[in-house]
């Protein structure tokens, strides 16, 4: 029987999760191609070049940091996971990385020009604390920019897979209540929060962000071997259910895609981009 968690906080599930080097080694490798396409669009969106002080909240493995790096900026990143640190550290070592936590900042007021977040937003338990951390740390006229990936109401992976959870998924395995994966896409409840915590001129783009697979299930395998979330929820299936949700996932793909040999398979993503007053 695979391993199984007694429910917790979703605070604890993530910091757990993120913490193993199979998790965050398998988000970096495969997951992550999807994640690298939405960095040109983050780096773009804050203004990031020479002179900018940026700041990458929930920096993971550091590909959105390498992005800000190579614009020209001075980098800081930070992240709760020593696994995604070690990562960062060796994948862009002129970039300054440190163990934190997005909702607690340890920097000076006013220390930034531009804070970006890759698909962080949905790993917190209070994302409007983490947007008034950034305001905090931002110069007045820095950008903030985060991503997250769109919600099942769009043509997604993360669709297929967790509609596939919810419908032969063990009614006995449920995440601790915690933020939605999908709530921060929605511009109502973004540019809210965006404002209340002293942000203007909030604007949303879409990135078509995608995964070019050769195995209709493998979005399962991403999601069961590169998530916490979703990880969560599939690595702890007694094996007939954990069956079934594959197979439905590779029937989705097969009837949206294509019989292949080779898939492209949507997972668009979410940039929100907003002004520090």
């Amino acid at each position: 029987m695979p391993e199984y968690h007694e429910p917790d906080t979703f605070a604890a599930l993530e910091k757990r999760e993120w913490a193993k080097t199979d998790v965050a080694q398998s988000y970096a490798k495969v997951f992550a191609k999807a994640a690298d396409m939405v960095v040109p669009s983050l780096v773009e969106a804050v203004g990031a070049g020479p002179d900018v002080d940026a700041l990458d909240l929930c920096c993971g493995q550091g590909n959105v940091a390498a992005g800000l790096l190579k614009a020209g900026a001075r980098v800081t990143g930070l992240d709760f996971s020593p696994a995604m640190l070690e990562m960062a550290r060796a994948a862009v070592p002129e970039a300054l990385f440190v163990e934190g936590d997005a909702m607690a900042l340890s920097f000076e007021d006013q220390s930034f020009d531009a804070v970006t977040i890759g698909f962080g937003m949905p790993h917190v338990p209070d994302p409007p604390k983490v947007v008034a951390e950034a305001r905090r740390v931002l110069r007045p006229g820095g950008r903030l920019a985060f991503s997250v990936w769109c919600g099942p109401e769009v043509d997604t992976a993360l669709g297929y897979v967790f509609g596939a959870i919810g419908q032969y998924g063990s009614p006995d395995i449920a995440l601790p209540p915690g933020p939605g994966a999908n709530d921060y896409a929605d511009p109502t409840l973004a540019f809210s929060v965006l404002e209340k915590a002293g942000f203007t001129n909030c604007r949303q783009t879409i990135v078509a962000s995608k995964w070019h697979v050769s195995d209709p299930g493998a979005p399962y395998d991403f999601f069961l071997e590169g998530t916490a979330r979703g990880g969560a929820l599939l690595r702890p299936q007694p094996s007939a259910n954990a069956a079934a949700i594959r197979a439905a996932v590779v029937s989705k793909i097969l009837e949206k895609h294509g019989q292949g040999p080779q898939w492209e398979v949507p997972i668009p993503a979410v940039v929100t981009v907003a002004v520090a007053v």
